[in-house]
């Protein structure tokens, strides 16, 4: 081994546990510490002002700039009690991460004297100015065109870190467009509310609003520190970029929901403690599929607050894996040969009188109205397949979608054979009294001490990308990185758009003289036939299920840069222009930025292979090569040419083998480095994207083989790269 690879890893596997800080009171009673809940604000603030911010979370009222001065008088009040010396403005760029700039409380009082106060005003909790042009926009702000603003978000309460209060905001360009993913979902939210409840009050007319929730489960992987900074691809990119599989990996499937291993389970441990002082209430912790990855999940909850908590989350991993000598990679994609990580979306609709619109109901009525949002959902995902392939693709998602347990590239919904049977049973019915849901049933497992197990109305599918899961949606192809507030706005804004639809044709059949059941019941079977192309229950890694998506008329592009196309159709303008969440020109800015950031991942990602190539491989190759060419010639030296011959036989294969993959790697890498030179030239930013994917990115593949074969060659001692072999598995 190496010195230094040997010194990395013989580092890693001596590493001990490192002891959680483990808190000496139960969860209850710091959970929500550094937040500034509803809990803080009684305290803090009057009880007119507690009433009117509470109005304006729950019931979208604006907030004056009075009420927000008393606002933040409580706000300072409380943060600095807790230690706090600035503040900053907490908003999400289109980087899938988010930014900040901090500033003191101090203000002067007397400025001959030189004398500061602590003040935070109104107006500095309302709004700030930031540089909007230093952040991706797609053209919307140019270098002398700076000026961008960032304006609280109420809705998503305030927090602490070490010594800076955070406040969530929204993030818009002087000209009022949208620079980030929290204003567009708000929008989206607000549109899917207001659309919903419309069809609610057909079967209550006591609905005054509509909530749509989120469940994000996290999967991640954890590396030894020493050994991911010893690996420049997996420090640089996220991902390995060479690397042969190990001998074992997860084919005996015996990580997945196995023993935690100790380092691991103080890291987990840490890593809630944290979470419950900000409020944010993790549920699940478990082994996942591939060796060395893992998942979290949080309670189900309101979708713009649980979006908040998913990016800060990913932030206190990070944090945390650091004090554990361990990196995080949230990458899709960070291992060939194993599964990779996703961020699954599961997706609801409730209302404010406590009924959940996917929850099926116990009489015929409010099966009625399951099946309406039921179907209503397979026409939006039906109609807008391509566009919501188009919000969860990334440069690394393209990596992990159709491969080891990942849902394919092809939007389909999994409804399970009870629910797919209803929907026939209706298609074909000329009556409403069709819709008959069956509770959960009872399993008899003829064991007498193990109690009944109750069996839902759906079973599961693994490689379905949006699938129905008993009272809610998951949306299983959304990446592991990825802020979920992508996926969400496509699909809580095709929503909107449909329900607006639905109720519009109900409402014309009404006033033909149709009474409301009827027209329900004949919109929902007209839907049911024009959206059964997305249904699909099989098996969606198969060849055939490829063939029949393209039959049925489903999106099956591959390309990534030729994905991002579907945000720019006229159905699909118009659509995000009718919910009132974006504008033909946000849209454009929008994948400019798409495109640009793929150009640049696959860029960063090329740069990095090459330079591993041609720094690190061949060098190491060609020193084992010479030390079987001096073999060679000792051998020809002491032996008889014929003896010499039978001798250095299997040295001399292994020479010209090394010589093929050594050309090979110098002939590829120089043809990428070429193309991508040519692809540097475009002007055009989905041209640039199309160029790296159709004239960079195949040569990835071959290099990457070209090196793995080098690996399994190479003397051990000799290699440089920490192998799969010793990244994943956490000793």
């Amino acid at each position: 081994m190496s010195t230094l690879r040997f010194k990395v890893v013989e580092e890693a596997f001596k590493r001990k546990p490192v002891p959680a800080n483990a808190p000496n009171e139960i969860t209850s009673d710091y959970y929500g510490k550094y937040v500034f809940n509803r809990e803080k604000m009684a305290k803090y603030l009057s009880k007119s002002t507690m009433k009117t911010v509470c109005e304006a979370i729950d019931e979208g009222k604006t907030l004056s700039r009075e009420i927000a001065s008393h606002v933040a008088a409580g706000m300072k009040m409380w943060a600095m009690e807790m230690g706090a010396t600035h503040y900053t403005h907490w908003f999400q760029p289109l980087t899938d991460g988010t930014a900040e700039k901090h500033d003191s409380f101090i203000e002067y009082v007397d400025k001959p004297s030189g004398a500061v106060i602590e003040e935070f005003s109104g107006k500095l909790l309302v709004q700030q100015e930031s540089d909007a042009s230093s952040f991706p926009n797609g053209g919307i702000r140019n270098t002398f065109e700076a000026r961008g603003y960032t304006a609280w978000d109420p809705s998503s309460p305030a927090f602490i870190v070490d010594d800076t209060l955070c406040i969530p905001t929204v993030f818009i360009s002087y000209t009022g467009e949208a620079l980030d993913y929290k204003a567009p979902l708000l929008k989206a939210i607000n549109a899917v509310d207001k659309a919903a409840t419309d069809v609610c009050r057909l079967f209550d007319p006591r609905v005054k609003k509509v909530y749509a929730y989120l469940g994000w489960e996290q999967e991640y992987f954890l590396v030894d520190e020493d050994l991911c900074v010893a690996r420049p691809d997996l420090l640089l990119t996220g991902r390995t970029l060479m690397g042969h599989e190990s001998a074992k990996n997860q084919q005996l499937e015996d990580h997945y929901f196995g023993a935690i291993p100790p380092r691991v389970a103080e890291y987990m441990r840490d890593l809630e403690f944290e979470a419950y002082k900000y409020g944010i209430p993790l549920k699940t912790r478990h082994n996942e599929v591939a060796p060395n990855q893992f998942e979290l999940a949080p309670i189900y909850g309101e979708m713009n607050l649980a979006v908040d908590q998913n990016i800060f989350i990913m932030m206190l991993m990070d944090k945390i894996a650091r004090k554990h000598n361990f990196r995080v990679l949230l990458h899709e994609k960070p291992f060939a040969g194993v599964n990779g990580s996703g961020k699954h979306n599961n997706w609801s609709l409730g209302t404010d009188t406590g009924v959940g619109l996917f929850t099926p109901g116990k009489t015929p009525e409010e099966n009625l109205q399951f099946v309406t949002f039921l179907v209503n959902t397979l026409k939006a995902v039906h109609k807008h397949n391509a566009l919501l392939k188009a919000s969860i693709m990334t440069a690394q998602n393209a990596h992990r979608l159709g491969a080891n347990e990942a849902p394919p590239a092809i939007i389909s919904v999994f409804m399970g054979s009870q629910l797919t049977a209803v929907l026939d049973k209706l298609e074909n019915s000329s009556s409403e009294e069709a819709i008959v849901v069956d509770d959960k049933k009872g399993m008899k497992l003829g064991i007498a001490h193990i109690p009944e197990v109750l069996v839902d109305n759906t079973d599961r599918n693994r490689t379905s990308p949006f699938a129905f899961t008993g009272n809610r949606f998951e949306f299983r192809a959304v990446g592991s990185s990825a802020n979920c507030a992508s996926a969400l706005i496509a699909l809580n804004s095709a929503m909107a758009s449909q329900l607006k639809e639905f109720k519009a044709e109900v409402d014309t059949k009404m006033q033909s003289g149709m009474t409301k059941e009827k027209a329900i019941f004949t919109t929902l079977k007209q839907y049911i036939k024009e959206s059964k192309a997305i249904r699909f229950d099989g098996n969606g890694y198969s060849e055939e299920w490829k063939e029949e998506a393209k039959r049925r008329g489903l999106d099956c592009e591959t390309s990534v840069p030729l994905i991002y196309d579907a945000y720019l159709t006229p159905e699909t303008v118009k659509m995000f222009a009718d919910a009132g969440v974006m504008t033909e020109k946000e849209l454009h800015a929008r994948n400019e930025v798409k495109w640009e950031m793929y150009t640049k991942k696959i860029q960063i990602e090329a740069r990095v292979l090459g330079d591993l190539a041609m720094n690190h491989i061949i060098p190491v190759a060609t020193r084992y090569q010479s030390m079987l060419l001096d073999n060679v010639y000792k051998i020809k030296a002491v032996y008889p040419p014929e003896k010499a011959e039978k001798l250095s036989h299997m040295d001399s294969d292994l020479i010209e083998e090394i010589a093929e993959h050594i050309n090979a790697i110098k002939t590829d890498t120089d043809a990428m480095v070429e193309a991508r030179k040519i692809a540097n030239k475009i002007g055009d930013e989905r041209e640039k994207a199309i160029a790296y994917h159709d004239t960079v990115f195949p040569y990835f593949d071959t290099i990457r083989y070209h090196v793995d074969k080098l690996e399994l060659i190479v003397d051990n001692e000799m290699w440089t790269l920490p192998k799969y072999r010793e990244l994943l598995f956490i000793r």
